[in-house]
C-alpha cells in the first residue's frame, strides 16, 4: 500500500532537483564509455545518460551442442543445433558513462535440432528477452540476468509438441539460479541432473 507522507515529498523534491542538475551537465563521449559499445551500436543521448541501440544476425548450421546428449553407448549422438537468430540490443549508460543495463531481445527463425548421422531433424520456435543489470556500473561480471520468453520442439511426423520451455528465469554474477518460474526443462536439466525432458525430442531424432 502506497503511504504519502511530507518527508516523501521533500526528498522526492531534492531527487528532482538532483536529477535535473544531472540533466543539465553534458552526457559523457562515446570514446568515455564503460565498457564502449561494439561498432555496430548507434549511441545518442538520454537524460543524464546514454543509449545504445543495435541490431546483430547469427546463422547457426549444424553446430554441435555437446551438452545435449541423445540414447547410451553406442546408440548415443549429439543434436546438433540450426537456425537464424536475429536480436536488437539495447546498452544504457548512466550519467558517468558506466553501463548499467545490457538488453538482448531475440527471435529465432528457421530453426531445428539435428541429428547428421540420420538426417533427421525437430523444428522449433523461439523467442525472448535477455536482461542484464549490472550490481556494479560498467563491471559486466557484475550481471543479474533474466531470462524470458518461450522455446517450442516439435516432432515433424506426429506434430506432437516434444518439448517446451516457457516462463522466467534469474541467474545471478556467478550463474547460481536465483529464481524459475513456469515450465523449465533446461533448468531440470542442467541444474538438477534431470535429463528425462530431452527424451521425447531423442525419439524424434532417433
Amino acid at each position: 500500500m502506497f503511504r504519502f507522507t511530507k518527508p516523501a515529498l521533500i526528498a522526492g523534491t531534492i531527487a528532482a532537483l538532483a536529477a535535473s542538475a544531472s540533466a543539465s551537465a553534458a552526457p559523457p563521449t562515446l570514446q568515455d564509455l564503460n565498457p564502449p559499445p561494439p561498432g555496430f551500436y548507434t549511441c545518442k543521448p538520454l537524460g543524464a545518460g546514454t543509449i545504445c541501440t543495435g541490431n546483430q544476425d547469427e546463422v547457426k548450421e549444424e553446430e554441435l551442442q555437446p551438452e545435449l546428449v541423445c540414447g547410451s553407448g553406442a546408440d548415443a549422438f549429439n543434436i546438433y543445433d540450426n537456425g537464424h537468430a536475429y536480436s536488437r540490443l539495447t546498452r544504457r549508460y548512466d550519467a558517468d558513462g558506466n553501463v548499467v543495463e545490457r538488453i538482448n531481445h531475440e527471435v529465432w527463425l528457421n530453426a531445428f535440432w539435428s541429428n547428421p548421422l540420420n538426417g533427421k531433424t525437430v523444428p522449433y520456435t523461439q523467442r525472448g528477452t535477455i536482461t542484464d543489470r549490472f550490481t556494479v556500473p560498467g563491471d559486466l561480471n557484475s550481471a543479474v540476468e533474466t531470462q524470458v520468453g518461450e522455446n517450442v520442439y516439435t516432432d515433424p511426423v506426429t506434430h506432437q509438441k516434444v518439448l517446451r520451455s516457457v516462463g522466467r528465469t534469474v541467474f545471478s554474477p556467478d550463474g547460481d539460479l536465483l529464481a524459475s518460474s513456469g515450465q523449465q526443462p533446461f533448468i531440470d536439466m542442467f541444474v538438477f541432473g534431470d535429463t528425462s525432458a530431452l527424451d521425447d525430442v531423442c525419439a524424434a531424432l532417433s
